[in-house]
């Protein structure tokens, strides 16, 4: 989505040399607190939220310092009326329960646990988380034994101000994580061009075409802490006229990025402009909706459920059939809403595990055999148009959207479209010589926003290179064939072609089940569900799976 947009973007350089022009939004700086952390305002007769932000503290002895005055100014709370009449504000209650559940330090998670314990004891209705773990697809024991070592967890923690349920998966591979978060860091917190603000709000509004309640929730609590107005939230009409104008350019690179043009450019850069924005201002915004947008996909392609503070994710009342439905609106699609066996022993569909093994000997076997084969350019063209035209369509269903999204998109009913249909004129297609982020993207990038690209850049090469050589059970496997045609065939989704590029590799190495999940994660990502997850690759580790989640999201961040 990235380099479609940027290549209109470098098109229109030149033709608006007042396109460079500094505009009337004020520069972003660096604040001292955390941007993650939200200490919205309690109601009256809760302890200092301040705690809880002390509580991430790299300084052990403020951390229990903070920890002490949390205790106290709960059990002051507690102890104020007779037993059954106690009262504690609803913040401070869903923060317990978070960092219950969440919080590596021990001794911080078992102190919240004691107090919701302790607030029950004294009549108070507690929170009860309406989920466990963090994923919907994955087991959690696979996530405790293939995460990280305590200490990423741990940093994560210290930087972020909490320990989301997106950071937990993307821990299983360190390296990325650490990639994403300094690059995300970036985007929402260095100095540039867009106030703070105004980054966490086109992301929310990027998600939100997605239908992606998970991420709006947690980008609306650093959009307020940012400074944001909360009536943006309410509506795209309450918000400034510029953000209003990002629209369009919004629904399209979310969902058909190839439809872009230099005309829709020039009609937010070039003087006259209504609501004009200037260069660096426009480039930063278009890699905050592709970033986000991929953000999405990634969330749903690895079916994460809501945090325990989150709507949806939560209940102030025994679990009911009421409130599971409203946790169930707010997570990935699943029939049972069960967690998944472990992959190392799957079930395949006759429930012979013996039938996955051979399923991984076969596609060895494949990859061997295709680095022997050899074809002209004009096959490998003609496979390409063959691929395209027999991309495989997928069953989409389509609810409406939660009022709380729709007020933050416009023309929800916008959405991918298969980029060849039989029988129909197609758009020409994009040859990805012509334009890459490697030799056109980055250079643009650099010249407005250096320090971001460098970021990003980085970013592309550890996603690029997040190999383990495994498959399966069977170690010091080149990987490499497997991973170009997932590459390939999520770029020929847009309609992007390598011209060195063998397609028929694409049906040789990639199974119906895996075309139909790569397809939904990158088209509609809304729609993918727990058994599409688990239909195909059924003796991979889970982390393997999560590995090309970040390349399919990784994918989509360039495919613009």
């Amino acid at each position: 989505m990235e380099e479609m947009a940027l290549e209109s973007l470098s098109g229109v350089l030149d033709e608006c040399p007042g396109g460079r022009s500094n505009s009337d939004v004020p520069k972003a700086s660096r604040p001292h607190h955390n941007p993650q952390f939200v200490e919205s305002e309690p109601e009256v007769g809760g302890p200092n939220p301040k705690s809880f932000s002390r509580l991430c503290s790299r300084d052990e002895a403020e951390r229990a310092e903070a920890l002490e005055e949390l205790t106290q100014g709960v059990m002051a709370r507690l102890g104020l009326d007779r037993p059954g009449s106690a009262n504690l504000d609803k913040h401070t209650l869903l923060q317990l329960l978070r960092v219950s559940q969440s919080c590596p330090i021990p001794e911080v998670c078992e102190r919240a646990a004691e107090l919701l314990r302790r607030a029950q004891e004294r009549g108070v209705a507690i929170p009860q988380a309406l989920t466990t773990g963090p994923s919907a697809f994955i087991p959690d024991q696979e996530i405790l034994e293939e995460g990280p070592d305590q200490e990423v967890l741990m940093e994560a923690f210290l930087s972020l101000g909490r320990l989301d349920h997106v950071t937990m998966v993307m821990a299983l591979h360190p390296d990325y994580l650490n990639c994403f978060l300094s690059t995300q860091d970036a985007l929402l917190e260095l100095d540039g061009p867009l106030p703070r603000p105004w980054r966490y709000y086109i992301v929310i509004m990027a998600v939100a075409r997605h239908q992606c309640f998970y991420l709006v929730q947690q980008y609306s609590a650093g959009f307020l802490e940012a400074g944001g107005e909360e009536n943006w939230l309410r509506g795209l009409q309450h918000t400034h006229p510029k953000i209003r104008c990002l629209q369009t350019l919004n629904k399209l690179l979310a969902h058909r990025p190839w439809l872009i043009t230099q005309q829709h450019i020039q009609e937010l850069v070039c003087p006259g402009a209504d609501a004009r924005w200037s260069l660096a201002e426009l480039i930063h915004a278009v890699v905050l909706m592709a970033h986000s947008h991929s953000l999405a996909s990634f969330v749903w392609g690895c079916g994460l459920q809501p945090e325990p503070d989150h709507l949806g994710g939560h209940t102030f009342h025994p679990p009911s059939p009421s409130n599971q439905e409203l946790g169930n609106a707010c997570r990935p699609h699943s029939p049972t809403n069960n967690k998944p066996q472990s992959l190392h022993s799957p079930a395949s569909e006759d429930g012979k595990p013996e039938v996955g093994v051979m399923e991984v000997e076969v596609l060895m076997k494949r990859m061997v055999e295709l680095q022997r084969q050899e074809w002209s350019q004009e096959e490998m063209i003609t496979r390409f148009e063959r691929e395209r035209r027999e991309v495989i369509p997928t069953a989409v269903v389509r609810g409406t959207p939660p009022d709380l999204l729709l007020r933050l998109v416009q023309d929800p009913d916008f959405s991918y479209e298969d980029f060849s249909v039989r029988g129909e004129q197609s758009p020409p297609t994009m040859r990805a010589q012509d334009y890459s982020w490697e030799d056109h993207g980055f250079s643009l990038m650099n010249r407005l926003l250096p320090d971001m690209s460098q970021l990003l850049e980085e970013k592309f090469q550890v996603v690029c290179g997040l190999t383990y050589n495994r498959m399966a059970m069977h170690e010091d496997v080149d990987t490499r064939s497997l991973r170009k045609a997932l590459w390939n065939y999520i770029h020929c989704l847009y309609g992007i072609r390598y011209d060195d590029y063998d397609y028929g590799e694409v049906n040789v190495l990639l199974e119906r089940g895996l075309k139909v999940y790569v397809k939904t994660v990158a088209c509609h990502p809304e729609q993918t569900t727990a058994s599409l997850y688990s239909a195909f690759w059924r003796h991979f580790r889970h982390s393997e799976k999560v590995t090309y989640a970040h390349l399919f999201s990784h994918l989509m961040l360039l495919c613009g």
